[in-house]
């Protein structure tokens, strides 16, 4: 069962909400996107999801939301008010910090200041739909912990191959930007969320748990 907690950041109270591994090897801190919260598809099946498997998943519902506001502030006090919100908290396995568009970037941008030791992107916004000039590729490319990106394959703010091709991406198949999948397209929704949730926790145990054992121990 999910656990609430209210924490006060500079700019209103945050929402956290833990979906906790009984013995986690990881602990994924994940934020939400601009156009709506914590209850999008994607964080919702990796919180239901991940705690069997060893992962705990933390969401973070921005003041915003919380106070019911339509409009998200810029993300200077995004940025603010998810490093007040994490700093309520206390693992004790390797933290991964991430979120599903704006809330992916935001954690882009505060990974380092958070002592990350992987970053998620779910739905990078890459730039604005038909704006690829606007590029937002220097937020993704300022993170030097390991990485995985999982982008819908029709996700207007930014399609697969738009991504250099040295960052890991899992493809979610006729995906969106809300992952959301046609009717009778290849993959079910149900399917197309397994593919997010296999691919996170494969990534984990590789990449982020995988690269602090020691002596048969992770550190």
């Amino acid at each position: 069962m999910s656990q609430v907690q209210v924490v006060p950041t500079p700019h209103g109270d945050a929402r956290l909400v833990r979906d906790r591994s009984r013995h986690p090897i990881a602990t994924l801190l994940l934020g939400h996107g601009a156009g709506g919260g914590i209850e999008s598809r994607d964080l919702e099946a990796l919180a239901a999801d991940l705690p069997r498997q060893g992962v705990s998943v933390i969401r973070v519902e921005q003041p915003w939301r919380v106070a019911g506001k339509r409009l998200a502030p810029r993300p200077e006090v995004l940025d603010e008010c998810l490093v007040a919100a994490a700093n309520r908290i206390r693992v004790r396995s390797p933290l991964v910090v991430g979120g599903r568009s704006a809330g992916a970037r935001s954690a882009a941008r505060t990974a380092r200041e958070l002592g990350a030791s992987g970053f998620l992107a779910l739905a990078f916004p890459l730039h604005p739909p038909g704006r690829p000039e606007r590029s937002r590729l220097e937020e993704l490319e300022g993170v030097k912990v390991p990485t995985l990106v999982v982008q819908g394959e029709r996700d207007q703010f930014g399609r697969p191959e738009e991504f250099p091709p040295d960052r890991e991406l899992t493809v979610v198949p006729s995906a969106d930007h809300g992952f959301k999948v046609p009717k009778r397209g290849p993959v079910s929704q149900e399917e197309a969320l397994a593919v997010i949730v296999e691919a996170t926790l494969e990534w984990v145990v590789r990449d982020v748990v995988g690269n602090r054992i020691v002596d048969g121990r992770v550190g």
